[in-house]
This record gives C-alpha cells, structure tokens and sequence, in this order.
C-alpha cells in the first residue's frame, strides 16, 4: 500500500507553488496608492493654471473696485465727500451743496406713489428752494423694474409731467453689490425698523447742511409730511 503524503508537507508544497516575488505581485489596495502620486502634479498643475488664467482677472479687477468703494463709503463722514454722475453721465462733486439742506430720493416714473410724491416734491422746492433747500433726485430700477426708461426719457418724464426743476442723476443701485456708494453711506448713517436696505421707490433721506444724515423716512411718508423737519433745518446755523 503506497504511503500517503503528510498533512504539513502537503499543504507547505502547495504554499511554496503560490508564492510569487513582490515585483509581480498586485495587490487590491495598490491601485490607489500608485495612483494618488502621479495624479496630484497634473491638479496642482491645473489649479495653478486656471488661478493664473486671464479670464479670471476681470471678477479680481470687479472684486477690487467694489472693495475701493465699500472703503470709500465706510471712510466717509459726510454726504459731500461722494461724486456721482449726473442724468448725462458727467462727474458731480456733492460737496458742491454745502451749505444747503438736502432730500435725497430714490424715484420712479412707473410706481404707485410717483405721482403723489412728483407733485409734493415740485412744491417743496419751489416753496424752499431759495432758502437754501435742494432735492437730489435717483432714478433706480430694482423695485418691481418701475424705472426702465434711459436717462434722457426720465428726466423728460419727470421735468414735463411734473415741473421738476431739481437736480436728476444717473439711474443707480441703491441695494445689492452693485450700491451706489453714496446710497451705501446713506444707509449706514440711518438705517430702519426693518434692516438698512431701502425697501422700495420714494425712500428718503434729510441731510443738513454739513451733509450728515437727519433722518430718513418710508416710501408712503409724503414730501409735505417733512416740511417741518426741513423748514428746522433751513432755520439752524
């Protein structure tokens, strides 16, 4: 009867035929230890290419101008330190209203209150305006786009229909990323009840004659309701 093999010589023959050298070998959790080496230099590569790409200067170049003009509005200390742009697009110096007591107003042509608040204003400023009051009118349209005109459509607008003989200037953002600085300003210095962003068409801000914000009122407050907060300051230093 021929004799069978041990039990520990067996298996250690089978052992010994399954072994192979370590530089065949492929184990299931190489893949991705190889594969993390060789794929980080082609990422950084790209993110370093894609942050140093031309097409991403423009949003740096529109991030640094609106960071210049947020420290533009927390820098100043007055309304007078602002420049805005006239209906025609040219450089008005506010400083040049020194001296005089101001409504500032963001208007609309297409609203529920323009004509009430068109009316009230005209007989504000024909009433004051020798007396030292001015009224700086904003066209904006982010309140339910009820300002789609040009420029040269509201001033005709608000100049034919209602005697406007006060100052319009260029249509404006008074919320948003894109605020007019002098807006920005003006609702740091008073805010509302209900948080500082205008809320919508026929906001209002008294400003003395050293440009710095009085009070401010709601949409629905009507010109003639601030007549006597305007004639106080018409009659103080």
């Amino acid at each position: 009867m021929p004799s069978r093999p041990a039990p520990l010589v067996h298996r250690l023959r089978l052992l010994r035929s399954a072994v192979v050298s370590p530089s065949s070998a492929l184990l299931p959790c190489s893949r991705p230890r190889l594969a993390i080496p060789f794929a980080q230099p082609p990422l950084r590569a790209a993110a370093f290419a894609a942050a140093s790409s031309p097409l991403l200067r423009p949003v740096g170049a529109r991030f640094s101008l609106f960071s210049s003009m947020a420290a533009a509005a927390s820098s100043a200390s007055s309304v007078h330190d602002f420049t805005v742009k006239d209906a025609s697009g040219k450089d008005v110096d506010l400083s040049t209203y020194k001296g005089k007591v101001l409504l500032i107003v963001n208007v609309a042509s297409q609203c529920g209150l323009t004509n009430s608040n068109y009316t009230e204003l005209a007989q504000l400023y024909e009433k004051y305006k020798d007396q030292g009051f001015e009224i700086l009118a904003f066209p904006c349209n982010q309140f339910g786009g009820q300002e789609p005109g040009t420029n040269e459509e509201i001033v005709q607008f608000a100049c034919t229909r209602f005697k406007a003989e006060y100052p319009i200037f260029d249509k404006v953002d008074v919320n948003g990323d894109n605020v007019a600085p002098v807006y920005k300003f003006l609702k740091s210095s008073k805010g509302s009840l209900f948080g500082d962003n205008i809320k919508w068409n026929f906001s209002k801000f008294l400003v003395d004659k050293e440009g710095h914000v009085v009070d401010r009122y709601a949409p629905t407050t009507s010109p003639l309701s601030i007549e006597k907060d305007i004639k106080k300051l018409l009659a103080s230093y």
